[in-house]
């Protein structure tokens, strides 16, 4: 009897020593674990960049920008850079730029997509920059870097600048001029373009027939 007594006690001690997780250290490991799974979600989330203020991205050595129609480039390059100084070659999906005397291209790689190499041009900036305009063969599409493999920014956050008229065909630019005159008109209380036209083909009618009775017809101002 001794012994089976002295064995429980040894059975109580052991479980008095090895107690079960408390409540606040399970929820510890439980919030590690949703901050372990939130840092992977935004890693994984985070790959692409807001873009800059032109719409396209500062890099180290060159920054763009973009309008649906055209890509622009500024490359900094030392004072006092020549035209003869300067190694450029545009294809149709691919662009190379770079300095005589130094090791290696600044840029050398396939483009994000299509240009149309006859409608590019370079120019030197004060001596200290080259600008690159490159004009895109689809005009509807935003890049989302200039060459592949470079960082990519998150093309919805793309903040396009408002159309210009001249930058309509002449069907849809009559339109919106048509449009924006009735406006104004209508705001100033004065008849639209096509009340105008009303009131034209009505004078023309009274005049062909002037022994019609016309007094009940209203004409605006």
């Amino acid at each position: 009897m001794a012994i089976i007594s002295e064995f429980e006690e040894e059975q109580t001690e052991t479980q008095t020593k090895v107690a079960p997780p408390s409540e606040s250290s399970s929820s510890l490991k439980a919030e590690k674990k949703e901050v372990k799974l939130e840092d992977d979600k935004g890693k994984a989330g985070g790959s692409k960049l807001v873009p800059n203020k032109g719409n396209g991205l500062d890099l180290e050595k060159y920054s763009w920008t973009q309008s649906l129609q055209e890509v622009n480039i500024m490359i900094p390059v030392p004072a006092g850079t020549k035209s003869r100084d300067v190694l450029y070659e545009a294809k149709a999906k691919h662009l190379k730029f770079g300095l005589k005397g130094q090791p290696a291209p600044i840029i050398d790689g396939d483009l994000f997509q299509s240009i149309k190499p006859d409608e590019c041009l370079w120019s030197i900036e004060d001596q200290s920059a080259v600008s690159i305009l490159l004009t895109k063969q689809n005009q509807t599409d935003w890049w989302k870097s200039l060459v592949k493999g470079d960082p990519e920014i998150d093309t919805q956050k793309v903040e396009p600048e408002p159309s210009k008229l001249t930058d309509l065909d002449s069907e849809t630019r009559r339109t919106v001029e048509k449009m924006m005159f009735d406006q104004r008109q209508k705001q100033m209380g004065r008849p639209t373009s096509d009340e105008m036209q009303q009131q034209e083909l009505m004078k023309k009618f009274m005049e062909q027939h002037p022994n019609m009775d016309f007094s009940k017809v209203k004409m605006m101002n």
